[in-house]
């Protein structure tokens, strides 16, 4: 589950401290459900026409209830797993746990993450089905699950099978292998697994995903060509389906390369350093003026590293008056930005590093403390744009 901003939302309610929210495009969704199928509960009911409305009503609510219950089985397994859980998001073709983190490190994390609303559903639909079967026996129940034609119920039974009928019909789509169904999410787990390789996973349930939804896409044609309109569905829901497995095999792509960029790909060996016995004034005039970069390393004669001095503090202290004041006397970052950096390390385990995102750059230096170069979140951002690129 990638991080994403959130939408608006009309908010629901919060359930163990996670916003729940549903989108306007759901309530029309279950505004079309009662529309539609409002008469189909009178035809088994019978009697009042009030009655078969309330049921549609509270089958819609349920189907609500029952994508929330999904969602918050991810949720709460990705708040375990360190990710912060923003809320979540139901929309019409289903809900959205969005979340802020770099998302499940390992395989069984994954798996854990993408198979813990499914799982939900599936219990749902037990749930649903064995009280059903207890009420009318397992033949009459499936009959009326099926929506088969002339099949008869109280509103009860009704109303069980229908919430078995939609949690069968959630728990089969989103169990396909295509992103970004849990499906999908699951074989790349079972693929990282095997393969030892999470991006060449991705980008092998992608290429499956891609298929998935060609063949989807043919169905929908199939089903068109012979009149049956369902197959509009289909072929809108092939094509999200494509997008989003060819959006993850390009992802896979370019972690792949990103994995083979390296620190010597990018470190900046030859940098702009300042003694430490130099004049701030004459700093500013050399080194920080035009170009304004946000801080410069400092070393000593034996180019040993002794921290870094910000063009903001530098100017604050000429402003004040202080223009003798030496860079040395005005160091920060002696301790954190310091790093002995491997050659053939690769630059993705940079970008985890909690240093890089406060300061925007690591300075590289060697067990003597002497600086080798520097590496900065600018840097990277070339790289990535030169992979992304290719």
């Amino acid at each position: 589950m990638r991080p994403i901003r959130p939408r608006r939302t009309i908010a629901l309610a919060r359930i163990a401290g996670i916003r729940v929210g549903v989108s306007v495009s759901f309530l029309l969704t279950l505004f079309l459900f009662i529309f539609v199928f409002t008469p189909y509960f009178h035809s088994v009911l019978g009697g009042s026409y009030t009655s078969a409305y309330l049921l549609a009503v509270a089958s819609g609510l349920a189907f609500l209830a029952s994508l929330v219950i999904h969602e918050l089985g991810h949720a709460l397994v990705a708040r375990r797993n360190g990710l912060q859980v923003l809320g979540i998001e139901v929309r019409a073709l289903g809900g959205v746990t969005r979340t802020l983190g770099e998302g499940p490190q390992t395989p069984g994390a994954q798996f854990r993450l993408a198979a813990s609303g499914p799982a939900l559903s599936a219990a749902l639909l037990a749930a649903a089905t064995f009280l059903g079967t207890a009420m009318m026996g397992a033949g009459r129940f499936l009959s009326l699950a099926s929506a088969s034609s002339g099949a008869h119920a109280g509103a009860g039974a009704l109303f069980l099978a229908w919430l078995a009928l939609l949690n069968a019909l959630v728990l089969a789509l989103n169990l396909l292998p295509a992103f970004p169904l849990d499906g999908a999410q699951i074989l790349q787990a079972a693929l990282w697994r095997l393969r030892g390789e999470r991006n060449s996973a991705a980008r092998a349930t992608g290429r499956i995903g891609q298929l998935i939804a060609l063949l989807l896409g043919a169905g929908g044609l199939y089903l068109l060509a012979h009149s049956y309109l369902e197959g509009a569905f289909v072929a809108v829901l092939s094509l999200f389906l494509y997008q989003s497995a060819s959006a993850a095999v390009l992802q896979g792509a370019i972690g792949e390369r990103l994995e083979r960029l390296t620190v010597a790909d990018i470190i900046d060996r030859d940098p702009e350093v300042l003694p430490d016995d130099l004049r701030i004034l004459e700093a500013q005039e050399q080194y920080f003026t035009p170009r304004r970069p946000p801080w410069l390393a400092v070393v000593d004669q034996a180019r040993r590293f002794l921290g870094v001095v910000r063009a903001e503090r530098i100017e604050r202290e000429i402003a004040a008056g202080r223009p003798a004041l030496t860079v040395g006397e005005l160091i920060e970052g002696d301790r954190d930005l310091p790093v002995e950096l491997a050659d053939d390390a690769p630059v993705s385990s940079l970008l985890r590093s909690e240093v890089l995102g406060r300061w925007g750059g690591l300075v590289a230096v060697d067990r003597d403390g002497v600086l080798r170069g520097v590496v900065t979140v600018g840097q990277i951002r070339r790289a990535l744009r030169t992979i992304a690129g290719r």
